[in-house]
């Protein structure tokens, strides 16, 4: 059956004008009915926070859990119902505050989540509070003399938990969102995709470098698996290797031409260079950093169900009772 946006849509989002959850709402609304999975045959779990409330606008099952807990409940969903196609969606204070130990569990465990971080560096719900992701030195409600911590990269923790998926893409991007959309739902296990979204009220401009069209031509890149890592208004930039990191250079400047720039490869099990280009504060790179497959913890544990059931006697309670004595009290 061919589904439209409209299939998808539930209620009047509630969020301040401008607020970025907006566009990723209607981009995963679009998604959602380009890939085609029936609304009924698809979940949307969220924790608490701004973000949270997007299961709310959306015409599929869905559950609005407790603070942090969004990858727990995303987890016992999907084992408990396999063939269920299960959207997580956290912010970045819910989903790497006291969600992070979900989170790193569900990357490691490769659970067949599409996990979605929607990153604008604050607490928003709760009235301009530092994250996890806020940058040393962020002035903010709970920070007056500016924040004395280092952030959390998404992407360094995903990888660091083993994870075999991390896409990125910012939230006025909307071909750039649908694209990592669906190449999340078509990874099998656990994907993660960042998205850059600002917060109006709390801290605006937090991603201005590439929140408009013109500036993701000169500060972003968009990596795509096979193709050679280049960037810029006219091409003018591209990727090299550097001794074991990556760095930008312009072509034709220094002896660097196009045959020096790299190829980018989503599928290396060896994730140094995908890190590499998805902690680069310049160019900010968008798209999927990492695409490998792995087996799923899902899969496993049906698979050892079916297994350990095959050597049993029985199957269910009433042949459990017959395997034992049996009498009648007349």
């Amino acid at each position: 059956m061919a589904y439209t946006n409209n299939d998808f849509k539930k209620g009047q989002p509630r969020w301040c004008p401008g607020c970025g959850d907006h566009f990723f709402l209607a981009s995963l609304h679009k998604a959602m009915a380009e890939i085609g999975v029936d609304p009924w045959n698809t979940a949307v779990i969220s924790g608490i926070g701004c973000s949270s409330r997007l299961p709310h606008y959306m015409a599929t099952y869905g559950m609005n859990t407790i603070h942090g807990r969004a990858a727990a409940i995303a987890t016992g969903c999907k084992v408990a119902n396999p063939d269920l196609i299960v959207w997580q969606v956290s912010g970045d204070g819910d989903g790497l505050a006291i969600g992070g130990n979900h989170f790193i569990h569900a990357n490691r465990r490769n659970i067949n989540l599409n996990m979605i971080l929607l990153n604008n560096r604050i607490y928003g719900l709760t009235k301009g509070q530092y994250s996890p992701t806020s940058p040393r030195g962020f002035v903010s409600k709970s920070s007056p003399y500016g924040t004395v911590e280092d952030p959390f990269r998404p992407a360094e923790l995903c990888f660091g938990a083993r994870g075999h998926f991390f896409a990125r893409a910012v939230a006025t991007d909307a071909p750039g969102t649908i694209e990592v959309l669906k190449a999340a739902y078509n990874h099998k296990g656990a994907s993660v995709c960042e998205i850059l979204q600002n917060c109006v009220i709390f801290n605006n401009g937090t991603h201005d470098a590439v929140y408009d069209k013109v500036g993701r031509a000169k500060n972003a890149i968009y990596l795509k698996h096979g193709e050679k890592m280049l960037f810029g208004e006219n091409n003018e930039y591209g990727i090299v290797q550097e001794g074991f990191g990556v760095k930008a250079v312009k072509l034709g400047e220094d002896g660097y031409t196009e045959a020096d720039v790299l190829v980018h490869d989503a599928k290396c099990e060896d994730n140094t260079l995908q890190l590499k280009l998805a902690e680069m504060e310049w160019p900010v790179a968008l798209g999927v950093i990492r695409d490998v497959e792995a087996p799923t913890y899902d899969d496993s544990v049906t698979a050892q169900i079916e297994e350990v059931k095959a050597k049993k006697k029985y199957h269910n309670f009433a042949e459990l009772l017959e395997t034992n004595d049996i009498w009648t009290v007349q």
